[in-house]
């Protein structure tokens, strides 16, 4: 944190300092007026956030916060960055994944900003070996990086790729890169493992011949897409490296030459300051497994940061665009080595030209215009970063060291404990998503049913049979995939009558809240006419308390001898006759919306 020289003249000089006490105080006042009754010590935590892993974030940090010292940049415990220049000298890696041998689309990403290269090799996955050298065609290989994600096929790619670069007469001590060999990482995805002694070969082979190429990859992402929180996800992390750390040390190599030989794979989520954290604790704790092996210097962790797939959409992807542009902006500040943006498309198949454009010129963004580069850690020195840094180390150390009591993280993956934990979590966090205490844009908020889905063509499967792969709009997904097959199906899609009682005053509230309700299940809400004019056989009452207090039950009444099955009422339970369920802002959505596609007899 910058500290100011004194010189002489403070504006505050003549003002008490204020405590923290009265800042409580002050709150309590603002939240008694509001209509909750909390004292001045409980008002701090009633505007306190709840997050996964037990950590819970405050409204206010100061300098009371404190946490160990992060270090200098460059320096153990490597908190502040894995290199004393950081980001500085040109920004981060711009890495682009590719699943198709297009080399034209290769170039196009090469010559407008790209600076690496990362690709999806396999059969049936991505790229098939044989079609390396026809993906990569025209590629200066000395000047662009090349990162393998074979799986079971990786000795049969690297050797591949590195007998191109022989072909192509690139210096053995030019080639920059990572074959992506991750035994575990394949396990995790599909449940079946691949022999781990071809990958220590080949980390001999890049010791001994290639400097600048990597062997391995950490790959955290198995368990971020499987619906893991991010203590989990560095747990994961941390008892893989270290599986490998031992795996190479068997094979010959020293701590110092097998850390080399890995980098760490990350997600980067929409939520800033937990992503930020998470990439600094992740180098924090690598540094102490660095010096628990007795090689200090081996504990600078290089990362390659994925924009999550977990928060990607189907519906109403344009907004992917901003979700990404914040992940990559957390990324940044984080200190990654490398950040792959996936195109705002990716969750509906290939992207288009368009989509990748977008998605590499989000860096450049962020790089050129934002200069989020020019400065070396911008987080540090901020009590909220710092201290949420040193809670999530301490949880994701937690989580590592029990992976570790129950045999290794091999063991904990075949014993089923990684997953069961992993889908614990998930279930906690679906049911934000269904209460929509975790709103998500487009889907389960502000959803357009008249807007022209976006169409792709279909990308190549990715590996199965492990984890699961979840997303966040997966429940709301299906419910308007019901929707969509009724719409193709019969013309129409189901339909539910908005019926407003009283003034426009009293009712506008709950009618937009209603409708943005039934739309995130696929239900067209009618407004204009009648409830027989509608087309509907369902009927939501819109309006205030103190207007259904008068008017409820007389116009369930009336609707149910106009026909209406279901009456719904926009606000809070009650006790009013006639009325069958009451929706309202914590309600189970999910729950509320699927029962009423039953009902209205739409599969």
């Amino acid at each position: 944190m910058t500290v100011l020289p004194d010189d002489g003249f403070s504006l505050a000089a003549e003002f008490p300092d204020a405590t923290h006490e009265q800042w409580q105080h002050l709150v309590a006042g603002v939240l008694r007026k509001s209509g909750k009754e909390v004292s001045d010590a409980e008002a701090e935590h009633a505007l306190s956030t709840t997050l996964e892993d037990g950590l819970r974030t405050r409204p206010l940090y100061t300098s009371r916060d404190t946490a160990p010292a992060p270090g200098l940049p460059g320096f153990a415990p490597f908190v502040r960055g894995g290199r004393a220049e950081g980001n500085t000298a040109g920004g981060w890696d711009v890495r682009q994944r590719h699943t198709v041998a297009d080399s034209a689309a290769v170039l196009t990403d090469l010559e407008n900003g790209v600076t690496s290269l990362w690709l999806a090799v396999g059969e049936t996955a991505g790229i098939p070996v044989a079609a390396l050298d026809r993906a990569l065609d025209g590629v200066y290989l000395d000047l662009a990086p090349v990162v393998l994600d074979a799986g079971d096929e990786t000795e049969a790619a690297a050797r591949r790729l590195l007998r191109l670069y022989e072909e192509r007469g690139v210096a053995a001590d030019a080639v920059r890169g990572n074959l992506g060999g991750d035994p575990l990482g394949h396990e995790a995805r599909t449940g079946n493992p691949y022999d781990s002694a071809s990958v220590a070969e080949l980390a001999r082979l890049c010791a001994a011949q290639h400097p600048g190429l990597r062997a391995l990859t950490v790959d955290a992402l198995p368990y971020h897409e499987a619906g893991g929180s991010a203590a989990q996800e560095l747990g994961c992390s941390l008892a893989t490296g270290v599986a490998y750390l031992r795996a190479l040390t068997d094979a010959g190599l020293s701590v110092e030459q097998a850390g080399d030989q890995l980098e760490f794979r990350y997600a980067a989520t929409a939520d800033q300051f937990l992503t930020i954290a998470k990439l600094r604790a992740a180098r924090r704790l690598w540094a102490r497994v660095a010096e628990a092996c007795g090689a200090p210097r081996a504990g600078a962790q290089r990362q390659h940061v994925v924009t999550s797939p977990v928060m990607m959409t189907r519906r109403d992807p344009w907004v992917n665009m901003l979700r990404t542009t914040v992940a990559t902006l957390a990324a940044g500040v984080g200190g990654a080595d490398a950040v792959t943006v996936l195109p705002f498309d990716d969750a509906l198949g290939l992207p288009d030209a368009f989509a990748r454009r977008i998605a590499r010129n989000t860096s450049t963004i962020l790089i050129e215009e934002s200069h989020l580069a020019r400065v070396i850690d911008p987080a540090g020195g901020s009590w909220y970063v710092e201290r949420l840094t040193d809670e999530l180390a301490h949880a994701a150390w937690d989580f590592f060291q029990e992976i570790e009591r129950s045999g290794g993280q091999a063991a904990a993956l075949r014993s089923g404990m990684v997953g069961e934990r992993l889908a614990e979590t998930w279930s906690v966090r679906s049911a934000k998503l269904a209460t929509r205490r975790e709103p998500v844009t487009g889907v389960s908020e502000f959803p357009h049913l008249a807007e022209k889905p976006v169409v792709r063509e279909p990308a190549p499967e990715r590996p199965a049979g492990g984890l699961p792969r979840v997303r966040r709009d997966e429940a709301f997904e299906a419910l308007r995939a019901r929707s969509d097959a009724h719409l193709a199906a019969t013309g129409a899609r189901p339909r539910v009558h908005l019926a407003a009682l009283g003034p426009a005053a009293a009712h506008t509230a709950r009618l937009t809240f209603a409708a943005n309700l039934f739309q995130a299940g696929g239900i067209e809400p009618v407004t204009e006419g009648t409830f027989e004019e509608s087309g509907a056989q369902e009927v939501c009452l819109c309006s205030s308390d103190a207007v259904y207090a008068q008017e409820a039950e007389a116009a369930a009444q009336a609707l149910r001898e106009a026909g209406a099955r279901h009456v719904f009422l926009a606000g809070r339970p009650g006790t009013y006759a006639g009325v069958d369920t009451y929706v309202f802002a914590g309600c189970d959505a999910v729950a509320v919306l699927s029962a009423t596609l039953d009902r209205m007899g739409v599969s």
